[in-house]
């Protein structure tokens, strides 16, 4: 008898557990995001490709929020290079986008005016979006190269340098 009370507690105690669970899911979500070693790998990724280019840059990491995870600025890179980092990053997360490839849609005018206005966008080639399973799980976004397009290939070394590791 004991043993058929026990169970039979243990099962409803499930019960409320599941039942409690199941509400918790339809008022929160999840999200993933890179942790700070991974994050930094490809910052450090990114800023060693550009300097193996001859170039000193900034390199930003954001997390999916926009919110500044790892900033590495070279010795000699210039003073804008660290806003501007960030504001490519920044910009790639919020847009879900290559920089870049704003910068193509704004020269065709296919971009609604005023996008281009909101603080903290910066639509300069540097920042592309970090992805893992169809999400984005982060932005980087390099500064200092002579021109986006050098930019972005540190950029994309630095998230090609993390791509086992948020590989699920």
């Amino acid at each position: 008898m004991k043993r058929l009370l026990l169970k039979s507690f243990m099962l409803a105690m499930l019960g409320i557990a599941y039942t409690a669970g199941a509400q918790a899911e339809e008022g929160m979500f999840s999200t993933k995001s890179l942790t700070l070693k991974v994050a930094t790998k490809a910052a450090q990724a990114a800023l060693d490709n550009c300097r193996a280019s001859g170039f000193q840059v900034a390199v930003a990491v954001i997390d999916r929020g926009g919110n500044l995870q790892v900033l590495l600025r070279d010795r000699y890179a210039g003073p804008h290079t660290v806003q501007t980092a960030m504001g490519k990053a920044w910009t790639a997360v919020s847009f879900r986008s290559n920089t870049s490839s704003m910068v193509d849609l704004i020269k065709k005018g296919e971009v609604p005016p005023g996008i281009q206005d909101i603080p903290g966008t910066l639509f300069v080639g540097g920042g592309m979006p970090v992805q893992a399973a169809g999400s984005i799980v982060a932005g980087i976004g390099v500064s200092g190269a002579p021109g986006g397009s050098k930019d972005d290939v540190c950029a994309k070394a630095g998230i090609d340098a993390i791509e086992a590791d948020i590989a699920f």
